[in-house]
């Protein structure tokens, strides 16, 4: 399970020990790549949603004064921005099974041989992944507030082109995963 879902439980503690070589302070700095993949991205889906998740507050809050029902596409657009935060897990899990062997046992350990240069490229493919994840599901919460404002305003007309509008934005963090994923070295 740690290996699959968590594939950095304790490889922090492993590469922050004083060793005899230089080797894990590259390990650390590939894990800063895994790291820092999910955690813009989950600053961009948080931006993406709160704004979205704003705009769908003010837009029930009007409907509810008129007498009217409240409407649940407002879910859906606010909702769309955290994909991008799935998708920069899956990047961190696949830097994460670069950074780890399995010893004949089949047990996981942390890599014996990690140069400063697949450090580098993990670190850049982290740091890539997660400004282009952050970006794309930021500016999907934004055009879901558009959106949520433009429904509220036209009553209910539009829903389709606004999955359209985002699912445009989707794409930039589809390509920039499965662009990213490709990049990322293997190890010998």
């Amino acid at each position: 399970m740690t290996g699959t879902v968590f594939p950095f439980a304790g490889m922090l503690a492993q590469a922050t020990q004083p060793a005899a070589s230089a080797t894990n302070i590259w390990q650390f700095v590939g894990q800063m790549g895994g790291a820092l993949a999910l955690g813009l991205a989950c600053i961009g889906s948080s931006i993406g949603i709160g704004v979205a998740g704003r705009a769908a507050a003010g837009a029930w809050a009007k409907e509810a004064k008129a007498g009217l029902g409240l409407r649940f596409t407002y879910i859906v657009l606010l909702g769309m921005p955290i994909s991008q935060t799935l998708y920069a897990m899956m990047i961190m899990n696949k830097i994460g099974r670069v950074l780890m062997e399995k010893l004949p046992s089949g047990a996981p350990v942390v890599r014996s041989i990690m140069t400063a240069e697949y450090a580098g490229m993990l670190l850049a493919v982290g740091i890539a992944a997660g400004i282009a994840e952050m970006f794309s599901a930021w500016m999907q919460g934004l055009i879901g507030a558009a959106g949520i404002r433009a429904i509220c305003e036209g009553e209910g007309k539009g829903f389709a082109f606004l999955l359209i509008a985002m699912g445009i934005v989707e794409t930039v963090g589809i390509f920039a995963m499965v662009f990213l994923l490709g990049l990322i070295p293997k190890v010998g």
